[in-house]
């Protein structure tokens, strides 16, 4: 057998509807049966019932239809993707910054197929957490779900298709829809003007100066939050209500992140995070100074926020490429690291970087 990649058994389970349908044999080898559901002489169901697991037993059902040399032979030479893990090699797999291959952890397969929408019905059915049309904020309110089951769950992504799934279901729910050009459209004219406050008070030399380190601080800010805060996953308590306020702030994210709707701040929340730094640096400062500070601050979040969206969303240049992948890999493989989003700076700061030191390609 030629050298195939180790694969975890997370990975392999993850592969197990009609669209991407590996099974194993042996609790070893690897195979994508995809292209061979419906030339299946038993019928697709057949093959559907052991999807995402191993196979073994029932390929050797002499009841059932006791398969020849000749099938194994054929799934080693058409159907080979990869090798499954022991418990040893999964360790080292998944271990805090191995990083697999991107989308792999899902059963996404590349970036086109970031595109193709969720079975509603399948994964409700499956998994038994969220019904994608349904309102989703009282389901996980009333949903009685543990910690553990939630974190796995909302980071398991979806993919909605056209659209943006319901939160609320009522008169709130334009309140969580945001498209990516308020955030400009909104902030920018307003940090201007903060600017011009600042020029009436300081020299521009000094107005630069201070909306330079303004933005340096956001970089700390963005690091920060989104790791203390937004992904405060650890220390959230096992608490229906805690969990809800996860879901809503930024756990819908990791459970739809593809939603264009849903990837730049809503201008209210906006406003209540933002207020205390506001607070903060007047606090700290003179006014002027606090108001060149602050709006160097606000013009890093305006760069942040457009800059999460084409990340989603966008071809970009080859700078932002890298900061693609490796934000694509915040959502895909390991939700623990990788929380930069406009650079990796604080995480190399904080050894929080996603490092590719994986076992590709490994001979068994």
């Amino acid at each position: 057998m030629p050298s195939l990649p180790l694969m975890t058994a997370a990975e392999v389970a993850a592969h197990s509807t009609s669209k991407s349908c590996y099974i194993t044999i042996n609790n070893r080898q690897v195979y994508d049966v995809t292209q061979f559901l419906d030339e299946h002489p038993g019928g697709s169901d057949l093959i559907l019932q052991y999807a995402g697991r191993d196979a073994t037993e029932i390929m050797a059902d002499a009841l059932t239809h006791e398969h020849s040399e000749t099938a194994y032979e054929i799934l080693d030479e058409m159907y080979a993707v990869g090798i499954l893990a022991s418990e040893t090699e999964e360790k080292e797999l998944i271990a805090p910054g191995v990083s697999r291959d991107a989308f792999e952890l899902t059963g996404v397969g590349s970036v086109e197929d970031l595109s193709i929408k969720t079975d509603f019905t399948t994964d409700y059915k499956k998994h038994k957490f969220l019904d994608l049309e349904q309102p989703l904020l009282m389901q996980v309110l009333r949903g009685s779900f543990s910690k553990e089951f939630y974190l796995e769950q909302v980071h398991r992504p979806r993919h909605y298709g056209k659209g943006s799934a319901p939160i609320f279901g009522n008169f709130l729910e334009p309140l969580s829809l945001t498209p990516w050009y308020v955030v400009p459209l909104l902030w920018v004219p307003m940090d201007l003007y903060g600017v011009y406050i600042t020029s009436r008070g300081l020299s521009a030399p000094v107005v630069g100066l201070l909306f330079t380190f303004g933005l340096f601080v956001w970089t700390f800010v963005e690091y920060f939050m989104h790791r203390m805060l937004f992904h405060i996953d650890d220390r959230l308590p096992d608490h229906s209500i805690a969990l809800t306020l996860h879901f809503l702030l930024h756990g819908i994210h990791h459970y739809l992140p593809m939603d264009k709707m849903r990837l730049v701040m809503p201008p209210t929340l906006f406003v209540v995070l933002a207020y205390p730094f506001y607070r903060l640096a007047h606090f700290l400062f003179p006014f002027y100074i606090a108001m060149g500070i602050f709006s160097g601050g606000i013009f890093g979040y305006i760069c942040y926020d457009c800059t999460h969206y084409f990340l989603h969303h966008a071809n970009l240049p080859p700078y932002f490429r890298e900061l693609k992948k490796y934000h694509m890999e915040h959502h895909y493989k390991n939700y623990e690291l990788g929380f930069g989003v406009t650079s990796k700076f604080w995480d190399k700061v904080f050894g929080t970087e996603l490092v590719d030191t994986r076992l590709a390609n490994k001979a068994i």
